[in-house]
C-alpha cells in the first residue's frame, strides 16, 4: 500500500504539465525559479542512488523526498537525461535532476578530452534547456564536482540566436547552487560567453555584419578592457600602403570595403613580452566570387569568418580574465563576390611578401587573406603564431565535426594545443605538413604559387596547409582548419542547432596555458 501511494505521489509530481501549480509555492511558479541538480549512474545493477554533493544536500533537507521520487519515477537516469519534478520545495517549483554518467570518469585517452567535464556540460545544459522550455527564468545549477564545466554547460547550453524574431526564447538567469567555488563558476560564464559571442557573430546574417560592422563589433565588446587593449580598425588606403595584393585581389569584388582589424592585448606585466599573434579569416560572405559556389546551403557562408570570430572572440574572453599574457589578434576582413571588378580565375597576384601567386580558383580565397596577414604579422616578433580559418571543405570530409584539425611545425605548440583541447572538450587533431604538398602549390604555370593544389581536390586541406607555410617563418606557427567544426547540427549536445563558435574556448585555454607556464 505504501508503495502504491509513492507510485502515485511520483507521477504527480513528474507530471510534464507546466502550468499546473501547488498552492504551496504558487507564488514561486509566477517568478518561474528552476533548480537544476545532478545524479551519477549507479554501480552495477544493485548498486544505490548516487547523488553529488549538492543534490544530497537538497534532498537530506526534504528528508529523502527526492531520492525517493527518483528511486520510483522511472529507471536510472542516463547521461545527459533529466527529469523534472514540480512542487517538492518552497524555494524551488521546478526541479530538474540530470545525469552525469559515471563518477570520476577522468581523461579519456581514446576519446582525447576529460568525460567528467563533457558529460557535466552535457547534463547541466539538458537540464537548463528542459526548464528554458517550461518558461523558467532563473535556474540555480548544482557545480557537479566542477563548477567551470557546470558553468559552461548553463551557458553554451542556453544561447539560441533570435535577434532579428519577433518571438523570443525565454531569457534565463543563472547561478551556482550548494557551492563555494564562485570563482571557478564565474570563469565558466565568461569562457561560455567567448563562445556564444564567436557563435552571435557566425549566425548573424551578412547584411547584418559586414567587415566594417563586424570590427564595431569587437570594438564595443572590448571597450570595457580599453586600458590594457588597443584597437586598430585599417581601412583600405592602410592595406594599399602595405601592398597586401593578395587580400586586395579577394576584396575588389564587393561593394563592402575590407576592413584589417588589429587588436593588442597587453596583460602581461612584462611590457616586452613577445605577444601570442592569433590571426583569423574574416570573410563575412563568401560567395565564391567568379568561380561561383553552388546555390545550395551558400547562406552558410555567412560564417566563413569563423575564424576571425573565434579568434576576436578569444582576446575579448583573455582580457574578461584578465590573462597574464600579451596578444595579437588580427583579421582580415571582407567579402568574396562577383563582379566586372572581381579577380578572375588564371590572374596573377602579388602578396606582400613579394611572392606572386596564380588564382585558378577565386573560391579558394582565405588562403589569400591570410597569407598577406601572417606577413604582417611577422613583424611583431610573436612566440607563437596561430592561424584559424574556415578553409576548406576537405577538413570536414576529413574530420567531420569530431575536431578541428591542426598542421604546425612545432611539436612544442601542438602540445599546448592539444593539451587544451583536452580540458575544453573542443578537441584538435594533427594533420601532415609534408613537403608533398608543397611541391603541389609550388609547380604553377605561370607564378611562384598556385592557391590551389596541383592535382585539385586531391588533399585539399593539406594543400592549402602548404600554401600556408610559404608564407610563414617563425619556428612556432599552427593553422587550425575548422571548416568540420564551424556548425552544428546535433553533434555537440550542449550545443544547439546552428553556428557553433568552435574553437573559442581552446584558444582561451591555451592562452591561459602560455600566460602561465612563462
Amino acid at each position: 500500500m505504501t508503495m502504491l501511494l509513492l507510485r502515485r505521489a511520483a507521477q504527480t509530481a513528474v507530471r510534464t504539465n507546466p502550468r499546473r501549480s501547488f498552492s504551496a509555492s504558487r507564488t514561486h511558479l509566477n517568478e518561474r525559479k528552476g533548480l537544476v541538480l545532478g545524479v551519477f549512474e549507479k554501480d552495477g545493477e544493485g548498486g544505490s542512488l548516487h547523488l553529488t554533493e549538492a543534490a544530497a544536500g537538497f534532498d537530506q533537507s526534504l528528508s529523502g523526498k527526492l531520492s525517493e521520487l527518483l528511486e520510483i519515477s522511472g529507471p536510472t537516469l542516463k547521461k545527459g537525461k533529466s527529469r523534472v519534478f514540480y512542487g517538492i520545495h518552497k524555494d524551488f517549483p521546478c526541479v530538474a535532476v540530470v545525469g552525469l554518467g559515471k563518477n570520476n570518469a577522468g581523461v579519456c585517452g581514446t576519446e582525447n578530452w576529460d568525460t567528467s567535464k563533457e558529460n557535466i556540460r552535457h547534463a547541466v545544459s539538458a537540464g537548463c534547456r528542459v526548464l528554458q522550455d517550461l518558461e523558467v527564468n532563473h535556474v540555480e545549477v548544482d557545480a557537479c564536482g566542477d563548477a567551470q564545466s557546470a558553468a559552461e554547460g548553463a551557458g553554451l547550453g542556453l544561447f539560441q540566436y533570435d535577434q532579428l524574431k519577433s518571438k523570443k526564447t525565454t531569457k534565463v538567469t543563472t547561478q551556482l547552487h550548494g557551492s563555494a567555488d564562485s570563482a571557478s563558476w564565474e570563469k565558466g560564464v565568461i569562457y561560455a560567453e567567448g563562445q556564444n559571442l564567436a557563435r552571435l557573430l557566425m549566425e548573424a546574417p551578412a547584411n547584418h555584419i559586414t567587415p566594417t560592422a563586424f570590427a564595431n563589433t569587437i570594438e564595443e565588446k572590448l571597450a570595457p578592457h580599453a586600458e590594457r587593449v588597443t584597437i586598430n580598425k585599417r581601412s583600405q588606403s592602410w592595406i594599399q600602403e602595405q601592398q597586401m595584393g593578395a587580400f586586395l585581389s579577394v576584396s575588389k569584388g564587393s561593394e563592402e570595403p575590407p576592413v584589417f582589424l588589429e587588436l593588442h592585448y597587453n596583460g602581461s606585466p612584462d611590457s616586452k613580452q613577445a605577444p601570442l599573434l592569433l590571426v583569423g579569416k574574416g570573410i563575412t560572405f563568401d560567395s565564391g566570387g567568379i568561380s561561383l559556389k553552388p546555390s545550395a546551403s551558400m547562406d552558410a557562408m555567412r560564417a566563413d569568418m569563423g575564424g576571425a570570430a573565434t579568434v576576436c572572440a578569444s582576446i575579448v574572453t583573455a582580457a574578461a580574465l584578465q590573462l597574464p599574457v600579451n596578444i595579437i589578434g588580427l583579421a582580415p576582413l571582407c567579402e568574396n563576390m562577383p563582379s566586372g571588378k572581381a579577380t578572375k580565375p588564371g590572374d596573377v597576384i602579388r602578396a606582400k611578401n613579394g611572392k606572386t601567386i596564380q588564382v585558378d580558383n577565386t573560391d579558394a580565397e582565405g588562403r589569400l587573406v591570410l597569407a598577406d596577414a601572417l606577413c604582417y604579422g611577422h613583424t611583431f616578433n610573436p612566440r607563437a603564431i596561430v592561424n584559424v580559418a574556415t578553409l576548406t571543405g576537405a577538413m570536414d570530409v576529413a574530420l567531420g565535426s569530431a575536431a578541428t584539425g591542426v598542421f604546425t611545425n612545432s611539436d612544442w605548440l601542438w602540445e599546448k594545443l592539444q593539451k587544451a583541447s583536452v580540458v575544453t572538450g573542443d578537441r584538435v587533431w594533427r594533420m601532415p605538413l609534408f613537403q608533398h604538398y608543397t611541391r603541389q602549390v609550388t609547380d604553377s604555370q605561370l607564378a611562384d604559387l598556385n592557391n590551389i593544389g596541383k592535382y585539385s581536390r586531391s588533399g585539399g586541406a593539406c594543400t592549402a596547409a602548404a600554401f600556408l607555410r610559404e608564407f610563414v617563418t617563425a619556428p612556432h606557427w599552427a593553422h587550425l582548419d575548422i571548416a568540420g567544426v564551424m556548425s552544428n547540427k546535433d553533434e555537440v549536445p550542449y550545443l544547439r542547432k546552428g553556428m557553433s563558435g568552435r574553437p573559442t574556448r581552446t584558444l582561451v585555454e591555451f592562452s591561459s596555458g602560455l600566460a602561465h607556464s612563462g
